[in-house]
């Protein structure tokens, strides 16, 4: 009931691969993404030639989070992060993010919808030849879906609200089969639902991969950014150190999937869960929208193991865009220069996109609320970077004027160093089963699951594990696949 159905189709599977040989491409295993020193020299050496943006089939190998962080024939390395310090939080804890800029198409997404199409790909389920691939999202996913279709020689839709940044648009425009624009903003995420039941009627052969209950978005990131949050914490943490918590926004419930894997490695660990202070849906039962672009809300996703979740922030959108434009306007950067933050890291600050800034934050209200010190590490996650939001940027300066140096100091002190522990709860037993429920409106009322599964979820202790130990068996049907297809780059 709860596992990543694998059914081989044996006939679809069949032109699934005949496409492949005319497409002439290779699928990545999950294991070759977690550590691309698995790949083939031959293709790192192909690699050398082609842009991280490229559409070119090959970029498959580039859904890493070990990629050179260079927009034009990178190797792998390293995992990429940033360490933000007290001279810029506020707070002794160490916050440390891993940087999603450095992924095909500028964000991490990618990988999860590689997550969700890759096993209906190689097992027939999915059948290119006659099948669009949907990708219901509030941004990013789509644009990873559309992308990864695109490489995999799939025809694709992709569906966001229509008041998203228009950089998201413009370039949905190259890459997507078609754009579905549905009414409302960031928080309309049943609008989205509500089109993918209308495309589900209308009587052409798709497939909808939806996010925020496809379990290889769950997958993928447990495993990839897992495995990858584990790296950056063991190079950073000293003999005395403690990996003390992870935060991220809960979005699609994708990312925060990574907590899961944290715990079991740090046992001690935190899991935060952040949202809207505009939409607090998690902590208030609340509705209503807001700014943060990315994260999604008025509902709980179906993948989000909402059990294993320690707190709940939210963040006042104001707070976004005001820090938005304290690390990139001229004037900001100058002032936290001055005020001691290092020129390298300043630099370095349009690599946070407006849910990066809203990651940060709810780490720093982490950090404060439970008083860590400079031997705790709290882990996030820097999903995309401002190369998605420079028209906001505008849109700001044209409403509200230049950004002063007055604007920095005011911005600093009150939403960085100023960031308190209200709009925040630690959990206990009966909150999480209370968010949980909350499950029941959107998923078994409206979407179709049923009332035995969202029990299972929370009663059933190998609901969660089931999923978490699919890896190896996806793998071994791609290298199966990958050797039927016979394709030689």
């Amino acid at each position: 009931m709860t596992k990543i159905d694998l059914t081989i189709m044996k006939d679809r599977q069949e032109r699934t691969l005949q496409r492949v040989r005319e497409k002439q491409f290779i699928i990545p295993t999950l294991a070759q993404q977690k550590d691309p020193t698995l790949i083939p020299e031959d293709i790192k050496n192909r690699l050398k030639d082609i842009g991280l943006w490229d559409l070119h089939p090959l970029n498959l190998f580039r859904i890493t989070w070990h990629n050179e962080p260079t927009a034009q024939g990178g190797g792998f390395g390293p995992v990429n992060y940033l360490e933000f310090p007290k001279e810029l939080t506020g707070v002794n804890a160490r916050i440390v993010a891993l940087v999603g800029k450095w992924f095909p198409c500028g964000v991490h997404k990618v990988g999860a919808a590689f997550g969700c199409l890759a096993p209906r790909l190689v097992t027939g389920q999915f059948d290119p030849t006659t099948q669009k691939a949907v990708w219901p999202s509030t941004g990013n996913y789509c644009r990873g879906g559309a992308y990864d279709s695109y490489l995999l020689g799939c025809k694709s839709v992709a569906i966001l609200p229509e008041g998203m940044s228009k950089e998201r648009f413009e370039w949905l425009a190259t890459v997507a089969d078609e754009v579905i624009a549905t009414p409302g903003t960031e928080s309309n995420v049943k609008e989205i639902f509500d089109k993918c039941w209308e495309l589900r009627r209308s009587g052409q052969d798709l497939m909808i991969f939806n996010q925020f209950e496809e379990f290889g978005n769950y997958l993928w990131h447990y495993l990839l950014t897992g495995s990858a949050l584990e790296d950056v914490a063991r190079a950073v943490m000293g003999p005395k150190d403690r990996m003390a918590g992870f935060a991220s926004a809960t979005g699609s419930a994708g990312t925060i999937a990574a907590g899961d894997y944290l715990k079991q490695i740090f046992p001690y660990s935190k899991i935060i869960a952040s949202e809207a202070q505009q939409c607090p849906t998690l902590l208030d039962n609340g509705f209503g929208a807001h700014r943060i672009e990315g994260i999604g809300d008025k509902h709980v996703p179906w993948v989000h193991n909402v059990k294993n979740t320690d707190f709940v922030t939210a963040i006042d959108d104001q707070a976004v865009v005001n820090l938005a434009r304290l690390f990139n306007e001229p004037a900001g950067r100058e002032y936290l220069v001055q005020s001691g933050v290092d020129e390298n890291l300043v630099k370095n600050l349009d690599l946070l996109g407006f849910s990066s800034v809203s990651n940060v934050l709810s780490a720093i209200k982490f950090a404060k609320y439970n008083e860590l010190t400079e031997n705790d590490v709290v882990l996030t996650v820097l999903t995309d970077s401002m190369e998605l939001y420079g028209s906001r940027l505008q849109e700001m300066h044209d409403e509200f004027g230049e950004y002063s140096r007055d604007n920095a100091i005011a911005d600093d002190a009150r939403y960085l160093k100023g960031q308190a522990t209200d709009y925040m709860q630690e959990l206990g037993y009966k909150d999480r089963k209370r968010i949980h429920n909350l499950k029941y409106y959107t998923w078994v009322e409206q979407q179709g699951r049923t009332y035995e599964e969202i029990m299972a979820q929370w009663y059933d202790p190998d609901y969660w594990t089931e999923i978490q130990s699919q890896g190896p068996e996806i793998d071994a049907l791609i290298e199966e696949f990958n050797h039927k297809a016979g394709v030689k780059l």
